[in-house]
């Protein structure tokens, strides 16, 4: 198995991995919970996937097994930032504009956490250890690129999860209901592991 972060400026690397990491959005995010989100060509997309963001794909022999996007929280392409603060600016009809505690960060050493998704068809005998190398992909991009702390709208059972991952988080904002479930804002400090 293979983490693999891609940017704009590495995507001519990696073949078609790219576009498959879209393809298994597609499929995790429209076919499977039945979200209502751009798409085109197979691939789900939105206006965040710019050339600020970064992809991080876990992989084998061209099957994406999960993925996520990280995009600086001091991002900006035309009326757009990121997706947490454009919500709670009321940007987004879909995500409440009161998921967030206090007022969103503007910072280049806070980035954004969003589409985190586990492919359906990973298998259950190794979804623990994607989830272990999503968790050390996060932590080495957050490295390389000067996070010290990620902002996530993730699902609101991650108290589960963040500490088996050795991740320290708390609350950044209610849980509420949005499309097929329970999400909620996380602050993930990362200061700790950035040696």
């Amino acid at each position: 198995m293979q983490t693999t972060t891609l940017s704009f400026e590495n995507m001519h690397h990696h073949g078609e991995l790219f576009a498959n990491l879209f393809r298994a959005r597609k499929q995790s995010f429209i076919v499977q919970k039945n979200w209502d989100l751009p798409e085109a060509m197979g691939m789900e997309y939105d206006q965040y996937d710019t050339p600020a963001s970064r992809w991080i794909a876990i992989h084998e022999y061209g099957e994406v097994y999960a993925g996520m996007r990280l995009t600086p929280t001091n991002a900006q392409c035309g009326i757009y930032s990121y997706m947490i603060r454009d919500a709670q600016r009321g940007l987004l009809g879909t995500i409440p504009q009161d998921l967030l505690y206090d007022e969103a960060p503007v910072d280049p050493n806070v980035w954004e956490s969003t589409r985190v998704f586990v492919s359906h068809s990973t298998p259950q005998r190794i979804r623990r250890r994607v989830h272990a190398y999503m968790v050390m992909a996060m932590l080495k991009s957050a490295r390389e690129l000067g996070a010290t702390r990620l902002v996530a709208l993730t699902a609101a059972n991650w108290p589960r999860w963040f500490g088996r991952c050795g991740l320290e988080a708390e609350a950044a904002g209610r849980t509420m209901f949005i499309g097929d479930g329970d999400y909620q804002c996380v602050n993930i400090n990362l200061s700790s592991k950035l040696h």
